[in-house]
């Protein structure tokens, strides 16, 4: 058996507006997400959902999770694999379907990792360990929607 892993954070509503939920347009879905020696996490709904843009909704916290872990993963097997990476952006993207009645689900997250290596004779490499980060991710092996890659490798 692997070893195990234990997170902890708070998340705090502070969208009382006087009158609690009295009804759906009453209050604000503004919460704090709190974890221990971090800076306090400003969370609401999407704005489709009654949010505030200004804040972080969960389904972008997804997202920016799922590209995190792969980008994580990614430079870690670089790292073991001798691949020097200097540069990686993700411009990821997910899409989200609502129900016919409440809630929904995500139908796919797709990630566009940008990586710049230091050598040509690494591009190649560096293109397959994308595979195996996939395969390689928590978070990415803990959602049930698929999570695509478009990786663009570059030298220099």
């Amino acid at each position: 058996m692997g070893r195990t892993h234990d997170y902890a954070v708070t998340v705090r509503w502070t969208g009382d507006q006087g009158s609690g939920t009295a009804d759906y347009r009453s209050y604000s879905r503004a919460h704090d997400v709190v974890a221990e020696g971090k800076p306090v996490l400003a969370g609401s709904a999407d704005t489709a959902f009654r949010g505030d843009p200004a804040r972080w909704n969960p389904e972008e916290l997804l997202v920016a999770a799922l590209a995190q872990c792969h980008m994580l993963s990614y430079l870690a097997l670089c790292a073991r694999d001798g691949v020097v990476v200097t540069g990686y952006t993700d411009a990821a993207e997910g899409t989200m379907e609502e129900s016919a009645t409440y809630g929904g689900n995500f139908t796919e997250v797709v990630l566009r990792p940008r990586v710049r290596v230091a050598e040509e004779a690494m591009r190649h490499r560096a293109e397959l360990l994308h595979h195996e980060a996939s395969e390689t991710c928590f978070i990415a092996n803990s959602v049930d929607f698929p999570v695509h890659h478009l990786p663009v490798v570059e030298v220099g």
